[in-house]
């Protein structure tokens, strides 16, 4: 019997629709030995989710058997974060034939609710921000377009942390505990590789080869942990690989047995250190230390593993490009650049020349941030003691490169010095971002503006050299993810009218524009809204204890916590809001509920005290009956993926008002239009593509142009001038400065007041706050018009096609890639 004989008669008795209870009893019964009478929510998700996995587990052979019969092209992302996500909805969602409806009906039938079993499962820790949740994103809509396709990544074991609120309203990081108990979508695999550290480099015994020896190295292991991921009513699955670090002796017995039980067991600390956690607090030289290690121990493994799984199907080196694209989600995988180079030299004797013609065509990288501080770099002297075989090999790319610019620009050394990968400006320091814009063959932005300002304001001289380097891709997202799983309400809505086409083709739901002049379609539309509000405030109750009205109006900014995303602008019209209130009690003001959520960086303390500041300002406001009835804040802690899934759906008003050019893109404002919520932003990143796509006349713009900000904080901004034209902006500071929100420690908003009026504040909060609230004022005058609210929020919803992953994922796959599905 051949394998596909093999796999065709095991589909026979694999999860089909009408055998997913019996499926269910059975791996409750006979894997897991758990009475279904007595079994608890926990048991119900792990054997539900066991049957589903093994499903997906052959649907995931069947793809890789498939994708090397034929011999084609395979793309392998690379990320330090991944934000996927629960699995187990997205799973029963993505399968064929139902089997979510099903699933739902057969808990049913045993006395339990699908989703307080799917509650059991916890988000894996994997990421952060917009960066993990693109690159989930995008894994999703490979899967579902049926590219081949590899994620890999980190499996941290406490991810980035769990956001806890303390007393006073300040962040507390608690280790995240997600893989408290076994995470069931995981396979481990055999897969292992070696990674070294430190050591000393020696000049191989042929002085002509370029070849070296990288010599008294600290080895460890990687090994690989794959999840799946599933294709949208197909049959593709492919895979994300997860490295945990392992000592490759972890327990020495002789010291054990000397008393010495801490050295017994420090080389698998020492392991497992990187892969503990997302992003370590970098503001001590062992923390910076550890992110670079964990930025190479990732790239160094999945370079051997992608050069294993190449050879082992006959191909050869040389073909590398024709066979491989490997993309940089960022700077922090950059030191793949010079691994690869390594590989090919040192381990299998390609020439320097060789292996450039190898790796300028595989990588292609991402740029996410046009903010300076935001690209790595890396202190030459850290670099050498970590990674010395790299820094050399940097060296000659350096060097060959600065040859190429001075051929073609003689004498010019200030154009050397900006371009050089090494900055030998004081500490000497690596610029990770030049290295991945000169070891890659395409380069690109991900929203229009950013791309624009990439080329001519943060890569200019790249651009000069490589104009055709350069390009722009829109992110986009997964409307699986964003709309079909987190509002049922309006996916219904939307399948009624366009059956399930839109899922796979979200363009399809330009389709239904002229829906937007149907009465009842508006209140349907409304119906849907309403609903999710109420699933939002029930949380909000159960995480804060904050009662909220769903007739208000919903006004959410979730993100990342960053001064340029501007949680302060936000909050200094709260508080403005807040004082106009109680001075005229009675006035008639539109009701509204503002819902913050996002985690501070560890180390970062302007971000922690802003935390703070909202809690503060929040419980005050609260405590307040004057004002209660007309102003709710809340702030809801340990953002996630899953409690995305519940505020997006909720939103009446998104708030994406960073500073014009300093946001790439932004994502959230996409979930929350799609979900029909109206846009209140600046001119920056996706915002303007949004416009575009929507009208002018259906989102809120304010505020200052990217070429404003530059020329503003170039003639030099004094934020107090500011103050002074702006009376009710001059109180509002005040009332904060005053320790009023803080049981009067003035102290504790003291770091905010003095960033924010410090000459030269980089993000122009004050200069923006005017036009600000006079779009707050539009925003009111239009939601008391409920129809006229609804009519644009559809527009926002229908015009949003455009701005699917898939779209982003196409545009990859035949400009940057080079790669075809598999069908």
């Amino acid at each position: 019997m051949t394998p596909d004989t093999q796999f065709a008669t095991r589909r026979n008795v694999a999860l089909q629709p009408g055998t997913l209870l019996a499926a269910l009893l059975d791996r409750l019964t006979r894997t897991l030995g758990k009475n279904p009478d007595s079994a608890t929510e926990r048991d119900i998700y792990d054997a539900l989710s066991l049957a589903v996995r093994e499903e997906l587990t052959l649907r995931w052979l069947a793809t890789q058997r498939r994708v090397a019969k034929a011999h084609v092209k395979r793309v392998c992302y690379f990320s330090v974060e991944y934000l996927p996500g629960r699995s187990l909805i997205n799973a029963l969602s993505s399968l064929e034939g139902g089997l979510l409806q099903e699933a739902r009906a057969a808990l049913r039938d045993l006395g339990h609710d699908i989703d307080d079993v799917a509650a059991q499962e916890v988000d894996p820790g994997l990421g952060n921000g917009g960066l993990g949740r693109l690159a989930a994103c995008f894994l999703d809509s490979l899967a579902t377009l049926q590219y081949p396709a590899v994620g890999y990544g980190i499996r941290y074991d406490y991810g980035i942390f769990t956001q806890v609120i303390r007393a006073d309203g300040g962040q507390r990081e608690v280790a995240s505990s997600w893989l408290r108990l076994r995470n069931v979508w995981e396979t481990p695999g055999n897969t292992r590789y070696t990674v070294k550290f430190g050591g000393r480099v020696e000049a191989s015994e042929s002085a002509e080869t370029e070849m070296r020896r990288w010599v008294d190295t600290s080895d460890i292991f990687a090994a690989g942990f794959d999840q799946l991921i599933p294709g949208n009513r197909g049959p593709t699955v492919n895979h994300l690989r997860l490295w945990s670090g392992r000592a490759i002796t972890p327990f020495h017995i002789d010291a054990f047995n000397a008393g010495n039980y801490a050295a017994a067991v420090q080389e698998q600390i020492d392991a497992k250190n990187l892969s503990r956690v997302l992003y370590p607090d970098d503001s001590t030289p062992q923390g910076k230390e550890l992110r670079l290690k964990q930025q190479y121990f990732f790239v160094s493994a999945s370079l051997q593993d992608i050069l294993a799984t190449h050879l082992s199907e006959g191909r050869s080196l040389a073909s590398m490009p024709d066979s491989i694209a490997i993309q940089l989600n960022d700077t922090h995988p950059a030191v793949a650049i010079p691994e690869l180079m390594r590989l090919l030299i040192d381990e299998h004797g390609l020439s320097w020349f060789e292996s450039w013609q190898i790796s300028s065509r595989v990588f292609s990288y991402t740029n996410h941030t046009l903010l300076p501080e935001a690209l790595e770099t890396w202190p030459v002297a850290m670099f050498e003691r970590l990674l010395p075989r790299h820094l050399q090999i940097i060296y000659v790319i350096n060097r060959d490169f600065l040859k190429s610019v001075e051929a073609q620009y003689p004498g010019d050394a200030d154009r050397l010095r900006r371009l050089s990968i090494i900055d030998d400006e004081g500490n000497r320091r690596v610029r990770m971002a030049h290295l991945a814009v000169i070891g890659s063959h395409r380069v690109n932005g991900v929203a229009q503006l950013h791309s624009d300002l990439m080329r001519t304001q943060v890569f200019c001289g790249f651009a000069d050299l490589y104009p055709d380097r350069f390009i722009n891709v829109t992110n986009g997202i997964a409307v699986r993810r964003w709309l079909k799983q987190s509002n049922p309400g309006l996916s219904a809505l939307l399948t009624e009218r366009l059956g399930f086409a839109w899922e796979n083709d979200l363009e399809e739901l330009g389709r239904l524009t002229g829906a937007v002049e149907e009465a009842e379609f508006r209140r349907q539309f409304r119906g849907v809204k309403r609903t999710n509000k109420q699933r939002l405030a029930d949380e909000v109750m159960r995480r804060t204890g904050v009662e909220i009205d769903v007739n208000s109006l919903f006004d959410v900014q979730v993100k990342r916590i960053h001064e340029y995303k501007r949680q302060l602008l936000n909050l200094l019209y709260v508080v403005s809001r807040y004082r106009r209130i109680r001075a005229n009690p009675g006035a008639d003001i539109v009701p509204r509920t503002v819902i913050f959520a996002g985690k501070a960086a560890p180390g970062y303390a302007m971000a922690k005290a802003i935390v703070k500041l909202i809690n503060q300002v929040a419980r005050t406001i609260d405590a307040d009956p004057a004002v209660r009835d007309k102003l709710r804040v809340a702030f809801l802690p340990d953002y996630d993926v899953s409690l995305a899934q519940k505020i997006m759906p909720a939103a009446d008003l998104s708030q994406q008002i960073s500073t014009a050019g300093m946001e790439a893109s932004g994502t959230g404002n996409m979930k929350m239009a799609l979900n029909g919520a109206l846009t209140i932003g600046t001119l920056d990143g996706a915002n303007i593509e949004i416009r575009d796509h929507v009208g002018a006349e259906n989102v809120f713009i304010f505020g200052l142009t990217a070429q404003e900000v530059a020329a503003r904080l170039a003639a030099g901004y004094q934020p107090r001038r500011e103050l002074d034209a702006n009376p009710d902006l001059k109180s509002t500071i005040s009332l904060i400065e005053s320790g009023f929100f803080s049981s009067g420690r003035a102290e504790d908003a003291r770091p905010v007041i003095e960033r924010l009026l410090g000459d030269g504040e980089p993000f122009l909060v004050l200069a923006d706050y005017a036009a600000y609230a006079r779009a707050q004022d539009q925003v009111d005058a239009l939601y008391v018009r409920e129809d006229e609210w609804t009519r644009k929020a559809m527009i926002n919803c229908l015009n949003l096609g455009f701005f699917s992953s898939d779209r982003s994922i196409r545009e990859y796959a035949d400009r940057i890639w080079a790669v075809k599905p598999v069908i």
